[in-house]
């Protein structure tokens, strides 16, 4: 119970604050990354929480799932139909450029073998969209770039897994039990994609029934219980949940928009819940021996992954677009190593490889950087689209009638 109440005083610190979090450089995310921490066993020893604890795991992989089934929702296909080639250029060349780069790195640098190398570029190449929120959900922002990088980190988190488990299988003898074999892995994203599509038609089939429909007070109810059905038969059946979560939000915009808009309010707030649990048993990881465990080039690696390997990935695979310069910068830099990353590195601490223990080190700690130079730096590069370009004047608001 010392968690909940630990939960419980970040959780209202976080709402005293967000006022002022939503103004400046303050975050919220740190807030609860920073209190995990601190009642973890590396300060006040409050909470005693381990990376093989299932509570790690599950608060993780809940989060992630929650975050792309909300994240889904503000998907339009018409718009994507019309605006697919950027998101297509970031997934097919800018995530195996970050992919490669931080495998290359990892090698030369860390001293990591090849295939552990590999390894970490897969677990840290996806994006993820929680920590660049204030991007993705300002109006102000441009709809192509909220698109891009909305599309980009909803899908890429099921790319990556297949090579996360190919990878994991081919670096050590103990990691035999992984399902390495491609059509196993090819089937797991299948089924993901297929229960993703399917259930939210059928949910929303059966609504249309004459004797069924949904009370408008327990309407915002229905998409939280696809949610949840897709949830479990995902991990029932192997499915990937990650890939069906962010397909289902975007075919229950589609088909049911008035179940989305009754929905939205109530799952952005569970999304957040959810958000913040996950970063507070992360923090509880981050003690001082987890930093003095990696090595100055592990450090070397951590910091180029962020400011350079990401950023110069994406700014590539947008030459020739019609970003202009400060689109194109702003979403280089928003490539932030989130919940996707904390799953995919306890999969490879927890398959037994060589160096599982080093790469899981590095993952770590590179996701605790990420985290803090991304949701402080996410409200004053939004806060860059306020103003207009060459007047420097915030741009005019439409009068009401």
């Amino acid at each position: 119970m010392v968690l909940v109440a630990v939960f419980g005083v970040a959780l209202l610190v976080a709402v005293l604050l967000s006022g002022l979090a939503a103004r400046t450089v303050l975050s919220t995310s740190l807030l609860f990354l920073v209190g995990g921490a601190l009642v973890s066993d590396g300060f006040l020893g409050l909470i005693h929480i381990t990376p093989d604890s299932d509570i790690v795991a599950v608060t993780a992989d809940l989060a992630l799932f929650a975050v792309l089934f909300t994240d889904g929702m503000h998907v339009s296909f018409e718009k994507l139909r019309a605006n697919w080639k950027n998101p297509a250029r970031a997934l097919g060349l800018g995530m195996p450029l970050a992919f490669v780069g931080t495998a290359l790195l990892a090698h030369y640098v860390a001293g990591l073998d090849w295939t552990t190398s590999f390894l970490v570029g897969a677990v840290l190449a996806p994006t993820d969209p929680v920590f660049a929120s204030a991007i993705v959900g300002r109006k102000e922002v441009p709809a192509k770039l909220r698109q891009l990088l909305n599309v980009e980190s909803g899908i890429n988190d099921g790319l990556a897994l297949p090579v996360v488990l190919i990878l994991i299988a081919a670096a050590g003898p103990t990691a035999g039990h992984a399902e390495s074999s491609l059509s196993a892995i090819g089937l797991e994203l299948v089924l993901g994609l297929v229960f993703g599509i399917l259930l939210p038609l059928l949910v929303n089939g059966l609504v249309r029934f004459r004797l069924l429909g949904a009370e408008p007070r327990l309407q915002p109810l229905l998409p939280l219980a696809v949610g949840i059905v897709l949830y479990g038969l995902c991990h029932l059946t192997h499915a990937n949940p990650y890939l069906a979560a962010f397909s289902a939000g975007a075919v229950l915009t589609h088909v049911a928009p008035e179940a989305k808009n009754a929905f939205e309010p109530l799952g952005e707030a569970l999304a957040e819940l959810a958000k913040f649990a996950a970063l507070l048993v992360f923090g509880a990881l981050l003690t001082p021996q987890l930093f003095g465990d990696l090595s100055f080039g592990g450090y070397v690696v951590v910091v180029l992954a962020i400011v350079l390997i990401r950023p110069a990935s994406l700014l590539l695979s947008l030459i020739g677009t019609r970003f202009d310069r400060r689109e194109k910068l702003v979403a280089a830099w928003f490539g932030p190593k989130g919940f996707a990353s904390v799953v995919y590195g306890l999969l490879v601490l927890q398959a037994g490889i060589p160096q599982g223990e080093e790469a899981f080190t590095l993952i770590a700690v590179c996701i605790a950087f990420s985290i803090v130079a991304h949701s402080s730096t996410d409200v004053p590069l939004a806060r860059l689209f306020d103003v207009d370009d060459l007047t420097g004047i915030p741009p005019e608001k439409p009068r009401s009638a």
